[in-house]
């Protein structure tokens, strides 16, 4: 992995005004995953909008950890419903085009 696909923890908490303590509690859950490189913590590039949707539930709507772990939890199961159903939909279409219906 490059170190350009890394965003330090540090800058993270100052550029959205959040306290390290709050992203902490989110890798505490296992809601997010730090990698750390010599004295330095970052966070994988790929989990900044999930992280932001988090800061904003938890700062806009004061929700806390532990609902943004319920919340989180939910959200992926409802994207596994959805990819099921589109497989379940492209199976029938290929049914019905076999079939002539």
């Amino acid at each position: 992995m490059e170190n350009n696909e890394l965003v330090p923890v540090r800058h993270f908490c100052v550029t959205h005004q959040i306290e390290w303590s709050f992203i902490e509690s989110l890798q505490q859950y296992g809601l997010v995953e730090f990698t750390r490189i010599e004295e330095e913590w970052f966070l994988k590039e790929n989990q900044l909008t999930d992280i932001e949707k988090m800061v904003r539930l938890h700062y806009d709507l004061d929700v806390n950890v532990e609902g943004i772990e319920v919340i989180s939890h939910l959200l992926q199961k409802l994207e596994a419903v959805q990819w099921q159903k589109q497989q379940l939909e492209n199976r029938l279409r290929l049914y019905e085009n076999i079939t002539g219906l």
